[in-house]
């Protein structure tokens, strides 16, 4: 377990991937707290393998990712979300609900996206809200779920976001009038 921890804290990005590909069963918390550390490495490649190795993960290790909602770092935070989507955690519902109000637009961007995954209904009008927010990214993470859940959407707010300009928002639009 030492060896593990040593590994992904200054191992190389090769090392770190390999050793990650190898704990997906893991349920050691200490473990577990040092593979959600590399949902932020520098590393896109490491970050994807403790992604896949929390989402692959059997174990009961929910109430730890939901814990890691809260943490400093903000690709912890939303990567977290997403993980917490993927493995279906329909639970960890609320709490991802208040990362919708996230100050970092990444972060309500995943949020957006993990609820849209959950098919959480209750947070209808987050994905409504999450149409005026002010950052491109976290419009079409709400559009996306709006459009997979069937949100009924004013024309007024068709128009709003329209004005944005921009053509994968508008090739989303074009999904709802159908």
């Amino acid at each position: 377990m030492e060896n593990i921890s040593k590994v992904l804290e200054l191992g190389s990005s090769k090392e770190k991937i390999k050793i990650l590909e190898t704990l997906d069963n893991i349920d050691n918390p200490e473990i577990l707290e040092k593979i959600i550390s590399k949902l932020d490495d520098d590393d896109v490649e490491v970050r994807g393998e403790a992604f896949s190795s929390l989402i692959l993960n059997k174990n009961k290790i929910s109430d730890f990712l939901i814990t890691s909602l809260d943490a400093a770092n903000k690709n912890i935070r939303g990567f977290t979300s997403l993980v917490l989507a993927n493995r279906n955690e329909t639970d960890a519902i609320p709490e991802i609900i208040k990362l919708a109000k996230d100050e970092r637009s990444m972060v309500r961007s995943c949020a957006l996206g993990a609820l849209g995954h959950l098919k959480a209904q209750e947070a209808k009008e987050i994905f409504l809200e999450g149409l005026s927010d002010t950052n491109l990214e976290v419009k079409k993470s709400a559009l996306q779920a709006i459009i997979d859940l069937k949100i009924s959407i004013s024309d007024e707010k068709i128009r709003d976001i329209l004005k944005e300009k921009d053509h994968e928002i508008e090739k989303m639009i074009s999904l709802i009038k159908k």
